[in-house]
């Protein structure tokens, strides 16, 4: 049986749990900032045919990140989780230098 002190005990207790879940779902949707240091040095760009040719001439433009090993989505995702970049999302056309074709 509940008590009233027991109630009055577990509904913070759950509002918080229920607050800091948000928080990492909200997180894991942001997306990949191609101004961030790590997406800079990685030559993040949101659209692979924007790719600097000069910096990254093995880069041709049906590498994106739709089509890369690292990409947590489905192939046909608009975004999706990107191994590199922990708990934010890289677009399906983006591109950076540590594309790896996906095997199968």
């Amino acid at each position: 049986m509940t008590t009233r002190r027991r109630f009055i005990a577990i509904v913070p207790a759950a509002g918080t749990a229920l607050l800091a879940a948000r928080a990492v779902q909200a997180q894991a949707t942001a997306a990949v900032d191609p101004k961030d240091p790590q997406a800079v040095a990685l030559g993040y760009v949101t659209d692979t045919t924007k790719a600097d040719k000069t910096k990254f001439p093995k880069h041709t433009p049906d590498q994106h990140c739709g089509n890369c090993q690292l990409f947590q989505g489905a192939a046909t995702a608009e975004k999706a989780p990107c191994t590199l970049f922990q708990g934010k999302q890289v677009l399906n056309k983006a591109w950076c230098s540590a594309w790896t074709k996906k095997a199968g």
